[in-house]
């Protein structure tokens, strides 16, 4: 497998690429609008073809690439059934798979920062989106959170998987690149050292944290998988 991690500073946004090294095709997790050149150039330089570009959920903090990667590679865009994203081209469940070559992912349902929250699960890592994040997780004061439906998601979804599948988040805003299964149960501030439902859900309503700077343009834009900040003509 071909895999790479590419970071977004405005908006610390981590990209995953995929790809199978036999038949170069070749996917994108949480692409960023204002990266698609970044993208274009390593797939050339990789020689791959761009099948799908999936998303965690519909972000609040940054524009999706998805409408541009479609526009320019025919790319599909994958997003949660819920997840508020009618544009999608594959509306995914829990259980799906999404499938490029060898490289194969299982979809997990886990709302709580949203709705249409998911994580990608592969051989050895998982792609937790906002749900899990190195040390923390996403905020529940908005787009449908609620802190006790991300904790069950969390432990049922993130937490039963291997101890040492490799976790990769959608945002680290510390400079930090991946974790495991093990590590955030262990210490993980807000979820992780056996932290009760209650206690957490107390942690997520003293968090006061501030209104996103992107949010008025990014979730409507992204309910169209980022077509309407598209230049238009």
């Amino acid at each position: 497998m071909i895999f790479r991690q590419l970071y977004e500073p405005v908006s610390s946004t981590y990209t995953y690429l995929l790809a199978d090294a036999d038949t170069r095709r070749a996917l994108l997790i949480d692409p960023v609008l204002e990266e698609v050149e970044t993208y274009a150039a390593l797939l050339a330089s990789l020689d791959l073809t761009l099948e799908y570009t999936l998303e965690t959920h519909v972000h609040a903090d940054h524009v999706t690439a998805g409408a541009a990667l479609r526009e320019r590679f025919g790319s599909r865009t994958v997003v949660h059934h819920q997840g508020g994203a009618a544009c999608a081209d594959v509306a995914v469940k829990h259980g799906d798979h999404i499938r490029v070559g060898a490289v194969d992912l299982e979809v997990r349902e886990t709302p709580g920062h949203t709705n249409g929250c998911v994580a990608y699960v592969g051989v050895d890592r998982v792609f937790t989106g906002d749900a899990l994040l190195i040390g923390g997780c996403g905020r529940t004061d908005f787009q449908q959170g609620s802190a006790s439906r991300l904790y069950d998601s969390v432990h049922t979804q993130i937490f039963s998987l291997p101890p040492d599948t490799l976790v990769y988040p959608a945002h680290d805003y510390k400079g930090r690149t991946i974790s495991t299964v093990k590590e955030e149960f262990a210490t993980n501030a807000r979820l992780g050292g056996g932290k009760t439902k209650d206690e957490f859900v107390e942690i997520m309503a003293n968090l006061k944290l501030p209104y996103p700077k992107q949010i008025d343009r990014a979730v409507p834009a992204n309910q169209q998988c980022g077509r309407e900040a598209l230049p238009q003509g």
